[in-house]
């Protein structure tokens, strides 16, 4: 499908979203009920990613505070944003590396989404070759466990704002390479893109720097371990107090690893929605958000090159 560029379509993303084939549907996972939202594709099988939401948010916020849905309707992928127990994600993490309250004891997320991905490959939705999962924050926490424990099912995958722990890495042993996409920070108060603790009150400990985190998914997937280059993105938006430099890796085909460093960002989705409603409480408690690219197109264009 000829792509037409992010800004036009957010102009018109009020009648996007409005007009979109966007359903709430549900399944069963281990005896409790799980929710999420499916934009279905106009033609089937079609490509499928998997927007996973940070802690304290749903699907919704995806739905309606990223431009996944209009970059979907755009390109013709289907798209599904489910919802955590408790708004949060059971990754990898033990509790004492989260902030806020954990899913309920037992539950098994991987569980739900390869249910998810089993019951939408099985009724002709997605093809099973193309199927993507990102995450912002706890989201992308949870995006790495699913490449870690079921790297069978990804073609790629994609974090927004989080790094590794020595849990999570110590739990990652894939079954086979998965393409992998960071998109951090620099003055991230939550996920410290030094790693440790962040500044926010808010903040937890024991994270990994966003170099180490890189350098980890480099030798899973078998690349070099120094960046192959770098390079700085235009400044579409001198307004929003940083820019973006491209980090890419040398790997085998196939296998790329790039990261996005938001020099100057919080702990924000970049893109051209407001990712929140108090944009300005927001902005203190979180973060500049950048606006030189979107996050969501960003990924997509990644996506789109696997397998």
């Amino acid at each position: 499908m000829r792509r037409c560029p992010i800004g036009l379509l957010v102009l018109a993303g009020e009648l996007a979203l409005s007009s979109g084939p966007a359903a709430a549907d549900s399944l069963v996972v281990n005896g409790t009920t799980r929710t999420f939202t499916l934009q279905a594709p106009a033609t089937k099988p079609a490509p499928l990613v998997i927007v996973l939401h940070g802690k304290t948010q749903s699907s919704a916020d995806m739905i309606t505070r990223t431009s996944w849905p209009l970059i979907a309707r755009r390109d013709g992928f289907a798209a599904v944003y489910p919802d955590g127990l408790n708004r949060a994600w059971a990754d990898s993490r033990p509790d004492t590396r989260r902030a806020g309250n954990p899913p309920p004891e037992g539950t098994d997320d991987v569980a739900f989404i390869t249910q998810l991905i089993a019951k939408l490959v099985g009724d002709g939705t997605a093809d099973p070759k193309r199927i993507y999962v990102t995450g912002i924050s706890n989201g992308g926490a949870m995006a790495m466990t699913l490449a870690c424990e079921r790297a069978d099912l990804f073609a790629a995958a994609a974090s927004v704002v989080m790094n590794l722990t020595d849990e999570s890495a110590g739990a990652c042993r894939p079954a086979r390479p998965v393409p992998m996409l960071l998109m951090n920070g620099t003055v991230d108060p939550l996920i410290p893109y030094q790693g440790g603790r962040g500044t926010s009150y808010f903040a937890a400990d024991g994270f990994w720097s966003t170099e180490r985190t890189l350098e980890f998914w480099r030798r899973v997937d078998g690349c070099e371990t120094k960046d192959a280059a770098t390079t700085d993105l235009p400044d579409r938006n001198p307004s929003d107090q940083s820019t973006v430099t491209r980090i890419d890796s040398a790997c085998p085909q196939g296998r790329d690893v790039v990261l996005y460093r938001v020099n100057g960002g919080g702990h924000r989705m970049p893109g051209h929605f407001p990712d929140a409603h108090f944009t300005k409480l927001a902005a203190t408690l979180l973060g500049p958000q950048n606006g030189d690219i979107d996050g969501a197109d960003t990924i997509w264009a990644f996506f789109a090159r696997f397998p």
